[in-house]
């Protein structure tokens, strides 16, 4: 099992960036598919992001491609969000997932119900 840690959320102007991290704890890191969710007041959890265990394939949601990079550091368990020309739009909750098994496809790369583990979130607001 691993612990999932997110943190870096907060408060931004939009056209501004932040970079969120996630932690984790327990289990060997660097054997885990990470993704980034994000969930808006009154609307579905949404995929943003996701990386594969060895950080060597990545996937997007088509609404922050070039604009956000997911990245990640198995040194230091960590999974990082880098988010660039922020929009009001891009405020959420945004969570971290990790995946036990290897992303046999985009769509499972995508979908929530294909992660095991998720931490608590980290909220970010982009104010016009």
């Amino acid at each position: 099992q691993v612990q999932l840690v997110e943190s870096g959320g907060g408060l931004v102007q939009a056209g501004g960036s932040l970079r969120l991290s996630c932690a984790a704890s327990g289990r060997t890191f660097s054997s885990y598919n990470m993704g980034w969710f994000r969930q808006a007041p009154g609307k579905e959890r949404a995929f943003v992001a996701a990386i594969t265990s060895g950080g060597t394939a990545t996937y997007y949601a088509d609404s922050v491609k070039g604009r956000f990079t997911i990245s990640r550091d198995n040194a230091k368990n960590t999974v990082y969000l880098q988010m660039n020309s922020l929009k009001p739009e891009d405020t959420a909750e945004y969570y971290c997932a990790a995946r036990e098994r290897i992303f046999l496809s985009s769509t499972q790369a995508m979908g929530s119900w294909a992660y095991n583990y998720w931490g608590q979130g980290t909220q970010v607001t982009v104010s016009s």
